[in-house]
């Protein structure tokens, strides 16, 4: 897979995973409806799914782990409002270039 499919793959992957866990949490902390669980269980069958279009499931999960992280900062910005410090961002950072090492190295 090439550089410009995998990396939304990644992204779109996280995205699943992030909503599906965040409706759960919603759900346990704000005494919502049920319906919640269940887009959260489809969010998180879409993620499984997702995670199945992967090149390589060792890798691919090692260096998803990597987007998750970035996302999940992301995310806490865009729909919790909790802006990002120093840390958050050069953690992220971190993160990314550890999944473009995993992702993009040479290979024999």
């Amino acid at each position: 897979m090439n550089p410009l499919a995998i990396v939304p793959l990644f992204v779109i992957t996280a995205v699943a995973e992030i909503t599906g866990c965040y409706l759960v949490f919603l759900w346990m902390r704000g005494g919502r409806s049920l319906l919640l669980l269940f887009a959260a269980a489809v969010a998180l069958g879409l993620f499984a799914w997702l995670l199945s279009f992967h090149p390589s499931a060792g890798r691919a999960y090692a260096a998803y782990g990597g987007v998750y992280v970035a996302s999940a900062v992301v995310w806490g910005w865009l729909v919790e409002k909790q802006l990002p410090d120093r840390w958050d961002i050069i953690g992220a950072a971190v993160c990314l270039i550890g999944m473009a090492i995993i992702t993009f190295g040479p290979r024999r």
